[in-house]
């Protein structure tokens, strides 16, 4: 059993490692409500592009329009796995590298990691890393994000891959956040949705609808990575939130616990203390 001194200690330790813990809460709660409103501003743009689209489809031959189908001559796929650049954050980065080792042949599959710990995981387990990139998620930006997205597109449309599969974590709330796995590229298009579509207006186009839709659909890409990142940067924060609340409760529990220890051992030792002069006045009234 451990001594009154190794469990003060212990306390001491305990109670600092609760202020590291309580900040790190309260700073990702701060940066949690920032990242929220980033994705709260994209969204509008996002639904109206999806929604030019849909209006642009009815009357336009599919085959005609760049990035619905593959170029690659093999059978190659690219994953694209963002996660974050510290760690801190619960099954946050485990859940990414689990869900992209569901496409199980790692000879087929390119891999870009935006963030420090999907790299570090990927090149422990060899797979072909092609790109690292992780300033974006500390100040992320359309424009770099466009930079990357341009590159995986001019790669698909070289032949490079036949299919781009984005894994991430989707921010729900902050408590929950889903691990999602969504294809980019070869874009699907839903021509029914299209033609469902009670919002479509007749308009006449110049250039034509073709040229019009070829040029929308990578800015929708361009939009769909960026959306993925911000989602995946209030993920994050939700998630060291929550661990970091965890973390505080089990602190403070094992505090209690701990001084609960200390408070017995001192009675027992202080108890031991007056015995053992109560038997010595004892044995003094006897000589």
């Amino acid at each position: 059993m451990s001594n009154l001194k190794e469990i003060r200690s212990r306390i001491t330790s305990i109670s600092s490692t609760m202020k590291i813990t309580s900040a790190m809460k309260m700073v990702s709660a701060a940066k949690l409500k920032k990242a929220q409103d980033s994705i709260q501003n994209i969204r509008p743009f996002s639904s109206a592009l999806k929604s030019s689209i849909q209006n642009l489809l009815p009357n336009i031959n599919i085959s005609d329009i760049n990035l619905t189908s593959n170029f690659a001559s093999e059978n190659k796929s690219l994953i694209i796995a963002i996660s974050s650049n510290r760690g801190l954050c619960g099954g946050f980065n485990a859940n990414v590298f689990k869900r992209s080792k569901e496409h199980k042949d790692s000879k087929n599959i390119d891999v870009i990691c935006i963030g420090k710990k999907s790299a570090e995981q990927f090149k422990r387990n060899e797979f072909n890393i092609i790109a690292t990139e992780t300033g974006i998620l500390d100040k992320p930006s359309s424009q770099a994000s466009k930079k990357i997205s341009q590159m995986i597109i001019n790669g698909f449309l070289q032949g490079r891959w036949s299919e781009v599969i984005i894994v991430y974590n989707k921010f729900k709330n902050a408590a929950t956040q889903l691990i999602t796995a969504e294809p980019l590229l070869p874009i699907s298009i839903d021509t029914n949705d299209a033609e469902n579509n009670p919002s479509k207006k007749d308009y006449i186009f110049e250039p034509d609808k073709t040229q019009i839709i070829n040029n929308l659909i990578p800015q929708q890409i361009h939009t769909m990575f960026f959306e993925a990142i911000l989602n995946s940067i209030a993920a994050e924060h939700g998630a060291r939130m929550t661990a970091m609340h965890k973390a505080t409760d089990n602190a403070e529990e094992l505090k209690q616990n701990l001084t609960l220890t200390y408070n017995r051992q001192r009675q027992a030792a202080i108890t031991n203390e007056i015995l053992e002069i109560v038997a010595g006045a004892e044995a003094l009234k006897g000589t």
